[in-house]
């Protein structure tokens, strides 16, 4: 083994051989021991087995199960040579969090699904579980390969007036972790009394359960194809009013506004009940909250902004926020492609529908930003939202600006 790899350096030190990864030749920072007793770094070798692999990759032998054991003794040595050599910029590799044993799983949702057990029993499997999902990825797809969803959905829709309220609510901050199925969906947004319930707990005091409710309103009209089905949640007017106060007074908490942004604009997709979101003040929100968000968020929360806009109330809600178009005007060529073009369709559907909305984009600088977006790299539906949007404000600029357009060069673009 020696002679066959080759000297590895980190920062100038060389790396003791039996202290690397057979496969990847890098410095291990999960050892882990297979059947064989060979010794590998876990990502390494469960990318080996993942990809159909049956042997082991030194000694070629049979793997007689891919049980993978952590070498904690190895893993000690390593850390103690990079504490050795932190001189020379080496940083000590962490000690990493072991993956949930399938056994543990199966018996804390055991212990959670159990009627007959005693309230702190199920409760504490239910929190057990809910640290594990966290913990990583890998420790949800062994809890989601127990049949998790369909318990977790079982105790959340329990009887709540029966005292397990608390349960219920433990077992919502768990099933949101997982991604649903359409069947597992449907299943949820056709019982009205679950959508009731969800939309109740909108409003509860507990600002964890607000958001979890949130979260699993917009899985479920994200995972569900009926539109009829869709209809019938968005039209539950409480959803609207708890969704939008969550992005209006839990501003503080970005979770909570990441999840308040991807629920309003699961709920906005449909047309005929927009006016819903409008009448709740999601329009003024969604302005105020803007400046906020990071990248993907302000993007969904601009593609809402825009859905909005295609319908009257809507276009008089932005309108008569005096931060709109400038926000707007600003957004252009700022945060991403995608952004831009929602920008400039909320732009062209406000200022088809206000003079005022026309005046405040020139004056907030559109003119140049829109010269700019139909010579940029940007989206085709973005230059034509700006040559839209160029043609209607024509009579709007003011004469100076006309007079330096030839600057970009913009006749040959939009013709006026």
């Amino acid at each position: 083994m020696p002679g066959s790899i080759e000297p590895l350096d980190l920062c100038n030190v060389q790396v003791p051989y039996y202290f690397r990864c057979p496969i990847s030749l890098e410095l291990m920072r999960d050892p882990v021991t297979v059947s064989t007793g060979q010794t590998y770094d876990r990502t390494s070798i469960e990318s080996w087995a993942a990809t159909g692999n049956t042997t082991c990759p030194v000694t070629r032998a049979p793997l007689s199960d891919f049980t993978l054991i952590p070498n904690h003794t190895l893993r000690r040595l390593i850390q103690d040579w990079c504490v050795a050599n932190r001189a020379f910029g080496i940083e000590r590799i962490p000690t990493p969090k072991q993956p949930a044993e399938p056994a543990m799983v199966r018996s804390l949702l055991n212990q959670a699904s159990t009627v007959s057990n005693p309230f702190s029993v199920r409760h504490s499997a239910l929190v057990r579980l809910k640290g594990l999902a966290r913990e990583s990825e890998k420790n949800r797809n062994v809890i989601c390969s127990h049949e998790a969803r369909e318990i977790l959905m079982r105790i959340v829709f329990s009887d709540v007036s029966s005292g397990s309220s608390e349960l219920s609510q433990e077992a919502l901050a768990v099933l949101v972790m997982f991604q649903l199925s359409e069947s597992e969906c449907t299943e949820i947004g056709s019982d009205s009394n679950r959508v009731v319930y969800l939309s109740e707990l909108l409003f509860h005091s507990s600002i964890e359960v607000r958001v979890n409710s949130a979260s699993l309103i917009e899985t479920v009209l994200a995972g569900m194809r009926s539109s009829d089905l869709r209809a019938d949640i968005c039209n539950v007017d409480e959803i609207f009013a708890g969704v939008t106060d969550i992005l209006k007074n839990l501003s503080s908490y970005p979770r909570a506004l990441r999840i308040g942004v991807r629920a309003l604009f699961a709920l906005c997709l449909l047309k005929q009940t927009r006016h819903k979101a409008v009448q709740a003040g999601a329009a003024e929100t969604l302005i105020d909250r803007l400046t906020d968000l990071d990248k993907c968020d302000a993007e969904r929360a601009l593609a809402t902004i825009e859905l909005l806009c295609r319908i009257p109330s809507g276009c008089s809600a932005f309108a008569s926020h005096a931060l709109t178009v400038p926000l707007l005007v600003k957004t252009i060529l700022r945060i991403s492609d995608r952004a831009t073009e929602y920008a400039a369709g909320a732009l062209m559907a406000l200022c088809s529908e206000s003079e005022q909305s026309q005046k405040d984009a020139v004056s907030a600088g559109v003119l140049t930003q829109l010269l700019l977006l139909v010579q940029s790299d940007c989206t085709d539906r973005a230059k034509r939202k700006a040559q839209m949007l160029l043609k209607l404000l024509r009579d709007s600029w003011p004469e100076d600006s006309i007079g330096n357009s030839d600057d970009f060069a913009c006749s040959e673009i939009v013709p006026f």
